[in-house]
């Protein structure tokens, strides 16, 4: 009995250790989506930065070129997690990139995650580049050149100069949960292009450059697509940081489960170990008051 309570005391003492080790993990998930959620929020004021400056140019060199995309080269950018205890994130995500590589035969995938690289790999895809996610939120603005930095490339090796660019991340839904999205980078969209040259512009002033129109049309792109990688990224890592959490408040309720039955069954073996002490005490009481009166003799008074 001593035995079987010391093990489950030990198997007490390991839960515990594993539920303190758990309750960290959903802290940590808990304060790192914080700051990643204020990034995406504040990307958008640059994001509307970049489109009023759009809205300028068009104002002044006319309708931006409508361009469909369909001869350029695809590139599918997928943001996935480096670290696990996030559940099946990656694979979600990696079903999403499959679907849309399926869509476009000769998709090149840059992969954002050594473990969406092996997600990838799974669903029969190869990344040509891995990127390693931002460590803190100052990194979600050197990725974004770098990604940037590497569509550039893949641009100037293209013949035509064309490249068609999907981003592929989680997305916060409803109640809690996520999904992932397909969002078209490149070319930019018709009706967002479209949109600016039907409305008016807001003030009496009209907007004044000092860029060529080429160079200027060249910033405004790249900046849109800095805020809508920055934006992205974000997105990706507070998703991360949800699901991580999802998972540690459900090991948590497992734990707490498998303590509670613990505590049960070493109550139920101290009792048991309890028990048979005493009646052990019983027994040997009755076996001794039996062996006085034995060796009693006939006629004799009981010894005082």
């Amino acid at each position: 009995m001593a035995q079987t309570l010391e093990r489950l005391t030990g198997r007490s003492d390991t839960m515990r250790s594993i539920r303190s080790i758990v309750r960290t993990m959903k802290t940590m998930s808990a304060i790192n989506a914080l700051p990643y959620e204020r990034a995406a929020t504040a990307i958008e004021a640059y994001r509307e930065t970049a489109l009023m400056g759009f809205h300028a140019f068009v104002q002044s060199h006319g309708p931006l070129p409508q361009d469909t995309g369909a001869k350029g080269a695809p590139i599918v950018i997928a943001f996935g997690s480096d670290h696990g205890l996030c559940g099946n994130y990656n694979e979600i995500v990696a079903q999403e990139v499959d679907r849309v590589a399926r869509a476009r035969p000769g998709t090149a995938v840059i992969c954002v995650g050594a473990q969406m690289e092996d997600a990838l790999t799974g669903q029969g895809l190869t990344p040509e580049t891995t990127l390693l996610p931002p460590a803190n939120v100052d990194g979600l603005g050197r990725l974004a050149g770098r990604l940037i930095g590497l569509l550039d490339q893949r641009r100037g090796a293209d013949s035509r100069g064309e490249i068609a660019v999907t981003l592929v991340f989680t997305r916060r839904a409803e109640h809690g949960l996520q999904r992932p999205v397909a969002q078209p980078l490149l070319p930019l969209d018709p009706a967002l292009t479209a949109g600016f040259a039907d409305r008016p512009w807001a003030s009496r002033s009209l907007p004044q450059f000092r860029l060529p129109p080429d160079r200027l049309l060249a910033s405004l792109i790249r900046s849109y697509l800095f805020a809508e990688i920055f934006r992205a990224a974000a997105e990706a890592m507070v998703t991360e940081n949800a699901a991580r959490l999802a998972r540690m408040q459900q090991a948590e309720r497992s734990v707490d489960d498998r303590l509670e039955d613990l505590t049960a069954e070493m109550r139920s073996v101290r009792q048991s170990e309890i028990t048979t002490e005493l009646l052990d005490v019983i027994i040997g009481f009755e076996a001794l008051k039996r062996r006085r009166k034995t060796k009693r003799r006939p006629g004799t008074a009981p010894p005082e």
